[in-house]
């Protein structure tokens, strides 16, 4: 009996929640990164060389780095429902407000605003799973959610390159066209949150009261496991070494990834084809990527096992980057950018189920956005140290390289210190499959 209500109560969360969770992130992630595609010609109309053109495009993740942990924070004071409609709204104006930047500084400010706004999304989302999944199903359901990050690449490439053909209907520019047109579905979205998100399960209407009760003092149990052993308080997550070890594993995963994911149209274009084959090939690292994401959150739960997928998957992205160094201005250099793609995105599902092994209730909220903030400004230093290699050098390689070592970081990280004991009791089954 207690074996289906759980069945039913997690095939019920998972199609309510999880597709419409997809959704936002693919449209958030649209909105991050066209400015790649827009690179192709809008750099070119208000003057951003190489170098510059990477630390503005970098200057988002100092404005996600500086409100991260208070837009957590405030998302489990006042419900994610009302949070993330503010953050969709706000940062879908934003990005349609980059179709109007006229230099530089203009396109920097808005960069970092919009930095501002997005801030608090992804550790949000990924602290509302925590309300609604058991330990058990964790991995697979972040990792399904963060599959949009690769399909939006995937997908937006084409779309975005497309909108660039647009060039000079109604007297405006492509990539204006781009940022207008792509920025409109994050504002309906967000609107649409208000009616669609329940906060918690206890409040959740498509649930029955016996699956309500089951998902409530599930949950509720894993906490007081959790507490039992040891409780994290709010100011200690921000210094508790698991967090800051995490920190710095995913910063050199961020920095690898989006280096390459800012500049990965640009250097396709090298391979001599036209922007629209541009916005196709770019779709293939990031397939590979969707797949990657999915079988490794999957294989992750199977196992009960964190930190060796963790490993494996941060030495492949740095095996990748390497061959895409060695190889540049060839197709082989897609293969290797494909590899990298594949490895990046495998890490997404365990590391993210890692933090709420030890993090539960308002230090669950503060010490997820403190590791993704710390992260993210990865989003910074890649696409500046990229730049800063090819405004240098006139290649791109040396930026690859540098990127490969970041992700090694990440690696020995993970394979030297990153040992976190699991304190909640796992079911000799996994349900739901």
């Amino acid at each position: 009996m207690v074996r289906s209500i759980e069945q039913s109560a997690m095939r019920k969360i998972y199609l309510r929640l999880l597709p419409f969770s997809i959704a936002t992130y693919f449209f958030c992630y649209v909105d991050r990164i066209n400015v790649g595609f827009a690179a192709l010609t809008m750099n070119r109309d208000i003057g951003l060389d190489p170098a510059m053109f990477g630390m503005a495009s970098g200057a988002f993740f100092w404005g996600y780095f500086l409100f991260e942990v208070p837009s957590n924070i405030m998302l489990d004071r006042v419900g994610a429902r009302l949070w993330i409609a503010r953050i969709m709204v706000t940062w879908g104006l934003l990005s349609g407000a980059t179709a109007f930047c006229t230099g530089p500084w203009s396109f920097l400010t808005l960069r970092f605003l919009l930095g501002l706004a997005e801030a608090g999304f992804f550790p949000g989302i990924v602290l509302f799973f925590t309300y609604w999944f058991p330990d058990q199903y964790r991995a697979r359901v972040v990792a399904g959610f963060t599959v949009a990050l690769p399909v939006a690449v995937a997908i937006g490439a084409p779309m975005s390159t497309g909108l660039l053909q647009l060039d000079g209907l109604l007297g405006l520019r492509g990539w204006q066209w781009m940022y207008l047109a792509e920025a409109v579905p994050s504002v309906l979205m967000g609107i649409g949150v208000l009616f669609y998100l329940t906060d918690r399960p206890a409040a959740a209407r498509f649930l029955t009261a016996e699956e309500r009760d089951w998902v409530v003092h599930t949950i509720e149990d894993e906490r007081r496991q959790i507490e039992r052993i040891d409780r994290v308080s709010l100011m200690r997550s921000f210094f508790d070494p698991k967090v800051l070890l995490l920190s710095l594993n995913y910063l050199g995963i961020v920095t690898a990834s989006l280096g390459m994911l800012i500049f990965l149209p640009q250097i396709v274009k090298q391979l001599g084809i036209s922007n629209m084959q541009v916005g196709w090939v770019s779709m293939i690292p990031y397939v590979c990527g969707a797949l990657a994401m999915i079988v490794c959150g999957w294989i992750s739960d199977r196992l009960g096992e964190r930190r060796w997928n963790l490993f494996c998957t941060s030495m492949l992205s740095a095996i990748g980057l390497v061959m895409a160094g060695m190889t540049l201005g060839t197709w082989w250099s897609l293969v290797g950018m494909s590899i990298a793609a594949t490895g990046f995105y495998g890490t997404k599902g365990p590391f993210w189920a890692m933090p709420s092994m030890f993090l539960t209730g308002a230090s669950a909220a503060a010490g997820i956005a403190w590791i993704n903030s710390i992260g993210n400004l990865g989003g910074f230093f890649g696409p500046s140290i990229v730049g800063w290699v090819r405004q240098s050098t006139g290649s791109f390689a040396g930026g690859l390289f540098a990127l490969a070592g970041f992700a090694l970081m990440a690696a020995l990280v993970s394979g030297f210190w990153l040992n976190i004991p699991r304190r909640v009791a796992r079911p000799a089954v996994a349900a739901a499959e």
